[in-house]
């Protein structure tokens, strides 16, 4: 796996007031765009939107071993 930083700026607003976001790491930018996401569409369209996005990357299997 890949070490990303980001440096960014980020201000969203909406029509009952604004919020202003500097992510520096992917986890933090996810977390925004999920808040953000949720505040527009709704937990169950949110969670429907990514889950259309992770249908395109493929799953890893990872197999589990129960320990006796």
């Amino acid at each position: 796996m890949t070490t990303i930083s980001i440096d960014a700026d980020i201000k969203a607003k909406w029509a009952d007031g604004h919020s202003s976001y500097s992510p520096g790491t992917t986890e933090e930018l996810a977390l925004i765009g999920i808040d953000l996401l949720v505040k527009e569409l709704g937990t169950e369209a949110a969670q429907q939107f990514i889950k259309q996005i992770f249908e395109r990357y493929p799953t890893e299997k990872v197999e589990h071993v129960e320990k006796a």
